[in-house]
C-alpha cells in the first residue's frame, strides 16, 4: 500500500485538461505537475485517497521531445503559464484535442470536424491586463503570484505573458511603495494598506491604467508617487484607486476614485475604438480576440437584412463589430456599468444600428420575443459558467437560423451544444482561438443551425 513520501517509478501516459500529467500505478491514477506523457519519472507521492493520487517529479528518467527546457518553473507553480513547459506547437495540438473530447464525452458529438486551434506566432507577452497581489515576504513588501493552491506570494518581477511595459509598471509601483514605507495587507490579520495593482494596457494605443487597492481611503504620499509615476510613464493616463476593506478574495470593492487623469483608457479592434474602465471586461488578449470575432463573425455569414441578437454583450465588442454589416444589433448584459460603456461606445463609433439593455439574458429574450423580433443570428458568449437551460430555451424559442456560441469552457459549451441539439440545432462548424498561450485555457467558436 502506497504511502505519503514514497517515491515510485512511473511513466506518464497522458495530460488533464489542466495539463497535469497522468500515471497510473497499481490501480490508482496519480496527478503530477510539470509531467509530460511519455516522460518516465521518479515520482514521490503526496497525497493518495480511494481511487487517485498526487504526486511530484523527484526525478526525470527520460524527457519527452515536447518539453519546453528553457521554462521558469516558477511559471508553473503559481499557475502563470501552467502548461509552458510544453512546446508551443503542442500545446495548439491539446487543445485541439480538449475540444474534440469535450465534445465526444459530453455531447456526443463525434462527426463534426473540430478544426486546428488558431495560436499565435509570438505566444510570449500578451496579456493587456494584470491583477498583481501585494503581500510582505521575508520582511519585504513584494509584488508577484501566489503559489498554486495557497496564498504563499513568490516574488516575480517578469511574468512571462504580460506586456513588458505592464511588468515595467507593476515593478516601479512596487519600488515607490517600498520607499514610501506603504504597508501591504496581511490577509491573516485585516492589517495594512496596498492590497493589489491592477493594470490595463491599450493593445494598439499603448495607454496604461493603474488601479492601486487599498484598505482604506488615505494614501500617504499619494501625490509623490503620482508624480513620479507619470513621469517615467509617459502613457500612463489613468490613475485609480479603489477601496476593499472586506476579508475576501474578490479583488475589487465598490468604491472607484481616480486620482490622476482620466478613468477609462482606449483601444482598438476590429476597426472600432472601446474606452475601458477599471471593470470592464476587455479580453486579455487584443491580438486573438481580433480573430476570435472574426471567427464568429464569418461563421455567422451576416447580410445587411439581418437582426442580430449579442447576449453577454459586455461592453459592446462583438456586436459593434459586426453592426456595420447587419440591419440592427440588441445586445443584453446583467452588468448596468457594462451597459451604459457599450452604449457609449456605439455612440462615439458613430453606430446607431446597436441597441443595449441592462437585463438577464433569460428576461431579454422574453421580452424582445413578445415584442416580436426575430432575429436571424443569434451570438452567445457566456462565462465560464455556460449558458442557463432558461437561456437556451428562451433563445431557441425565438426560432433563429444560427446560434454563434463563443465560449472559454469547452466543457460547459458541449453541455449546451447537447440541449441545443435536443431542441432542434445542430452542431456544424467548431473553431479553437488560442486567446491564452502557454496556459490550458482555450476559447472555442461553435456554429449552430437549425435543422
Amino acid at each position: 500500500m502506497l504511502q505519503k513520501n514514497d517515491v515510485i517509478d512511473v511513466e506518464i501516459v497522458d495530460l488533464t485538461h489542466e495539463g497535469q500529467g497522468v500515471a497510473k500505478h497499481d490501480g490508482l491514477v496519480f496527478f503530477v505537475d510539470n509531467a509530460l506523457p511519455g516522460e518516465r519519472i521518479a515520482m514521490r507521492v503526496l497525497k493518495v485517497k480511494k481511487s487517485v493520487g498526487f504526486g511530484k517529479v523527484e526525478t526525470y528518467h527520460s524527457l519527452s521531445p515536447h518539453r519546453n527546457q528553457a521554462l521558469d518553473t516558477t511559471y508553473l507553480r503559481t499557475g502563470i503559464a501552467d502548461l509552458g513547459h510544453l512546446t508551443y506547437d503542442q500545446q495548439l495540438v491539446f487543445k485541439t484535442n480538449q475540444v474534440k473530447a469535450a465534445l465526444s464525452k459530453i455531447a456526443g458529438i463525434t462527426n463534426v470536424p473540430v478544426l486546428d486551434t488558431l495560436g499565435m506566432v509570438q505566444p510570449l507577452a500578451y496579456r493587456n491586463k494584470a491583477a498583481i497581489p501585494v503581500r510582505r515576504v521575508n520582511g519585504q513588501l513584494e509584488t508577484g503570484f501566489f503559489r498554486k493552491g495557497s496564498h504563499d506570494l513568490m516574488p516575480i518581477e517578469d511574468y512571462y505573458i504580460q506586456h513588458p511595459e505592464i511588468d515595467r509598471l507593476i515593478k516601479a509601483v512596487r519600488d515607490l511603495l517600498r520607499r514610501f514605507d506603504l504597508k501591504p495587507y496581511d490577509e491573516m490579520t485585516g492589517a495594512g494598506l496596498i492590497r493589489h495593482l491592477v493594470v490595463r494596457r491599450g493593445y494598439a494605443t499603448g495607454q496604461l491604467m493603474l488601479v492601486i487597492v487599498t484598505t482604506r481611503p488615505k494614501i500617504f504620499r499619494v501625490e509623490q508617487l503620482i508624480e513620479r509615476l507619470t513621469a517615467d510613464f509617459p502613457h500612463l493616463i489613468s490613475i485609480i484607486q479603489n477601496i476593499n476593506d472586506q476579508a475576501t478574495n474578490v479583488i475589487f470593492g465598490q468604491e472607484f476614485i481616480t486620482l490622476y487623469g482620466r478613468d477609462t483608457i482606449e483601444d482598438h479592434l476590429l476597426g472600432n475604438t472601446y474606452a475601458i474602465s477599471a471593470q470592464s471586461f476587455y479580453q486579455v488578449n487584443t491580438e486573438m480576440a481580433e480573430q476570435l470575432y472574426q471567427t464568429a463573425i464569418d461563421f455567422s455569414e451576416l447580410s445587411t437584412d439581418d437582426v442580430v441578437i449579442d447576449a453577454y454583450s459586455g461592453i459592446g465588442t462583438i456586436g459593434l463589430s459586426l453592426a456595420g454589416q447587419v440591419k440592427a444589433v440588441y445586445g443584453v448584459e446583467v452588468v448596468e456599468k457594462a451597459v451604459a460603456d457599450a452604449m457609449k461606445n456605439a455612440q462615439n463609433n458613430g453606430i446607431t444600428n446597436a441597441h443595449y439593455v441592462c437585463d438577464t439574458a433569460e428576461a431579454a429574450m422574453a421580452k424582445w420575443q413578445s415584442e416580436g423580433l426575430r432575429p436571424k443570428v443569434i451570438i452567445v458568449d457566456p462565462p465560464r459558467k455556460g449558458l442557463t437551460e432558461s437561456f437556451i430555451r428562451a433563445s431557441s424559442a425565438m426560432s433563429p437560423e444560427k446560434i454563434t456560441y463563443i465560449s472559454c469552457n469547452p466543457a460547459t459549451m458541449a453541455r449546451d451544444i447537447k440541449l441545443y441539439q435536443e431542441l432542434g440545432y445542430q452542431l456544424t462548424k467548431v473553431q479553437p482561438v488560442d486567446l491564452f498561450p502557454q496556459t490550458h485555457h482555450v476559447e472555442v467558436v461553435g456554429l449552430l443551425v437549425k435543422a
